[in-house]
């Protein structure tokens, strides 16, 4: 069973109020000089791009941090109305538009509509267990998995000509059959879904006490399909009680339905930096901010105590990051993009020439074909198989346990004293957020906090990168590598590889940084 903590009070998806319009967001930074870098050889791929002003890392705006602020501690988030004035006026290059930010946020909207409505079903008279495919402990048959998993059927689809093939075993996880109830958010091609899924049990000895099925939608962009989940809940109980009763979902895709392009072809993409970041601070009421994934950010947290730090470092290396956890799926779903927001970086131009960190969510070994021509990704998935299946991943996580088979990565699971620091002022910043909020003086979340903590930490990085780039001796030493809060001994392989992902190809590294 889900637990209470993770899911919203179900709401009419009817009775969601509009998202406010937010009062202000951060310009554009200035953009460091031009990069005069050196790193090692690299035997990786960094071909792809994120295009400025989509995924995770290019979008413009955002909060910075000066490189004289970046040696002190991490500032908190000012809690008072008054704080945040001050903060903006603190940094002259930081003021706001409000017609800009209305601007992205409708563009964002209209690109949030929905493709495709379905009804996945899960035929227990012909998916039940197969006595002829029993899987030993450390063998499995794909022939095996998929006749295992032949219930799961397309029951019913608008519009009828959309292609949803595998949908079917994308809404209704591999093991689901464990559950009451979940929900799923995933890719299909260029879309993103998100489905609910349900467990009834009946008095029925054709369908063998149970009867699942899932109801989900196909989008654009999933920055606003959590708005939908509470009619997905309540449409799947319905779909339960009375199958084939199809007239809410067909009246739900006439209002909703997109209208995209001639070419029918959507852009994989997230929501910028800045938008989203006022979508948190300005319209999220409190049901959404535990259904939407922005709000699961503290739990992520808390559930990788310090192993954070380690899964920072492998988002801002853009590896291949592949979450294992058992049913319910959607928990490890928000996870996968916490592992996104762990990557944010606001300064224009970063990031743009190296692969973007594209967000799977959950996956099965249909998306294999598609996972082996990925360059950065992170996903889940609730299939032990992909373990055995090192070519697809560089860091594997089970539950907390945080691995890789790549030797050169291998170092990297390590904390370094300024992480352990980090993580530090992190937990401070919550205590003294917590308390403030006791005393009914702050307006921010812990959600606002841990988002722009890594923001600021990841500006802190390449802001001193671009001093050093910039300057007559563009040479690292152990003073600018602490400068980006960084430790010159522990973090030393980290920002190697960091140099080399990120094209620093002209950037000398003291000799003393290099033998310590």
């Amino acid at each position: 069973m889900m637990e209470r903590s993770d899911r919203a009070p179900l709401l009419d998806w009817e009775e969601v109020p509009p998202a406010e319009k937010p009062d202000e967001t951060a310009a554009p930074p200035t953009a460091p000089g031009n990069d005069r870098l050196s790193s090692p050889p690299s035997n990786r791929g960094s071909s792809g791009c994120a295009a400025p002003g989509f995924g995770w890392s290019s979008g413009p705006g955002g909060p910075t941090t000066s490189r004289s602020d970046a040696c002190n501690t991490t500032p908190a988030i000012p809690c008072t109305q008054e704080g945040r004035d001050k903060d903006v006026e603190h940094h002259g290059d930081l003021g706001s538009t409000d017609a800009f930010v209305e601007d992205r946020m409708v563009k964002w909207e209209e690109k949030d509509q929905i493709v495709s409505v379905f009804v996945v079903t899960f035929n227990t008279r012909t998916g039940a267990d197969d006595s002829r495919c029993q899987p030993q402990p450390s063998v499995w048959s794909l022939r095996c998995f998929w006749r295992l998993r032949s219930g799961n059927m397309l029951e019913w689809c608008l519009p009828k000509d959309i292609d949803l093939d595998g949908v079917e075993f994308k809404a209704i996880a591999s093991g689901s059959h464990r559950v009451t109830t979940d929900f799923i958010y995933f890719r299909k091609g260029s879309y993103f879904g998100l489905a609910c899924f349900a467990n009834m049990p009946v008095e029925s000895t054709a369908e063998r006490g149970a009867r699942m099925k899932s109801v989900g939608i196909l989008s654009p962009s999933y920055t606003l399909l959590y708005r939908y989940m509470s009619f997905l809940e309540h449409q799947v109980r319905l779909q339960l009680q009375s199958p084939g009763h199809y007239s809410p979902l067909e009246a739900f895709y006439e209002d909703k339905r997109a209208l995209l392009p001639p070419s029918g072809e959507a852009v994989v993409t997230g929501c910028p930096a800045n938008v989203w970041g006022a979508a948190i601070n300005h319209s999220m009421h409190p049901e959404m901010k535990i259904t939407h994934p922005a709000g699961c950010m503290s739990q992520f947290i808390r559930f990788f105590g310090e192993q954070i730090m380690v899964l920072w470092k492998l988002a801002l290396l853009r590896r291949r990051i592949l979450i294992f956890s058992p049913p319910p799926v959607g928990v490890v779903c928000y996870r996968v993009y916490c592992c996104c927001c762990l990557a944010n970086i606001s300064i224009p131009g970063i990031g743009v020439a190296v692969p973007e960190f594209r967000p799977f969510f959950y996956i099965n070994v249909a998306d294999i074909g598609a996972l082996e021509n990925e360059l950065s990704y992170v996903a889940c998935t609730t299939e032990k198989i992909f373990e055995e299946k090192k070519d697809l991943y560089d860091v594997y996580v089970d539950n907390q346990n945080v691995k890789t088979c790549r030797d050169g990565l291998k170092p990297l699971l390590r904390l370094s004293a300024a992480d352990r620091e980090k993580y530090r002022k992190l937990t401070e910043q919550r205590q003294m957020l917590l308390y403030s909020q006791e005393n009914g003086d702050c307006v921010s979340s812990e959600e606002d906090l841990f988002i722009l903590f890594f923001l600021e930490q990841n500006n802190r990085i390449f802001q001193a990168l671009g001093e050093v780039a910039g300057s007559p001796d563009p040479t690292l030493t152990q003073e600018s590598v602490r400068a980006m809060g960084l430790d010159p001994h522990g973090d030393r392989l980290f920002l190697l590889h960091l140099l080399e992902v990120y094209g620093y190809d002209t950037l000398l590294v003291s000799e003393q940084l290099c033998c310590s």
